[in-house]
């Protein structure tokens, strides 16, 4: 089975939002790492590791805008999942210090 494709060509304004949106994904990508050391506590960091993830999806997902495939989006789809267990398998961790119970 094959999947449907998206015409590779975008409009001129459509680069340019692309292109903007790898910018300021990328200052949030920076600003989250800079959080991730900084932070005064563990529950920072916890949320700026969640940050981030929400952050590589948007970029996965601009990827796929931008090479015309609809795999990309669902490859952002299972990091989503992954991610929102991660987040809290560390929650659980940080409050309980076990995370199977």
């Amino acid at each position: 089975m094959t999947v449907p494709e998206i015409a590779p060509t975008l409009s001129p304004l459509l680069n340019v939002a692309i292109t903007a949106g790898y910018v300021l994904i990328g200052l949030a990508i920076l600003l989250n790492v800079w959080r991730l050391f900084a932070g005064p506590t563990r529950g920072d960091r916890i949320l700026a590791l969640d940050t981030m993830v929400i952050n590589a999806i948007a970029l996965i997902v601009l990827f796929g805008i931008k090479e015309g495939s609809t795999m990309y989006f669902e490859s952002a789809l299972l990091f989503a999942m992954v991610g929102f267990v991660g987040t809290v398998a560390y929650a659980k961790f940080l409050l309980r210090g076990d995370i199977v119970e």
